[in-house]
């Protein structure tokens, strides 16, 4: 049974700095998209990074508008864990924080890998708070 479990949120002040993680169990993931997505209550799921775990260098890495320059996935295909390295964090990055995985897939440059509906499994979430 696949498993996504995250951990690394937590509460930080605006600037600062934090590092999401994701441990996947019970499949391979060696060669699928991984994601993660933020919500907001009330507010739709919104991606944050995506990364395509086949390419053994840096991968194929894509990012919202919002995040691109201070957020940074990456991953260990040797460990099946994810990060989110987030910087210069703001007030808005605020939300719970959820990592998601599609099933076996090769990398396409015409996969929309940030709409949410390509994931089958996804994790039970962190939440960052981000203070002023």
């Amino acid at each position: 049974q696949v498993q996504l479990v995250e951990s690394g949120g937590g509460s930080v002040q605006a600037g600062g700095s934090l590092t999401l993680s994701c441990a996947a169990s019970g499949a391979a993931f060696d060669n699928v998209y991984m994601a993660w997505f933020r919500q907001v209550p009330g507010q739709k799921r919104e991606a944050v990074a995506t990364i395509h775990t086949s390419i053994p260098s840096a991968g194929f890495t894509t990012y919202a508008d919002s995040v691109k320059g201070r957020f940074t996935i990456s991953r260990s295909n040797a460990e099946n864990t994810v990060w989110l390295r987030m910087d210069s964090l703001k007030i808005e990055d605020s939300a719970m924080y959820y990592c998601a995985a599609t099933s076996p897939m090769w990398y396409s440059q015409t996969f929309k890998s940030l709409e949410s509906d390509h994931y089958n499994y996804w994790g039970q979430g962190t939440q960052v708070t981000v203070s002023s």
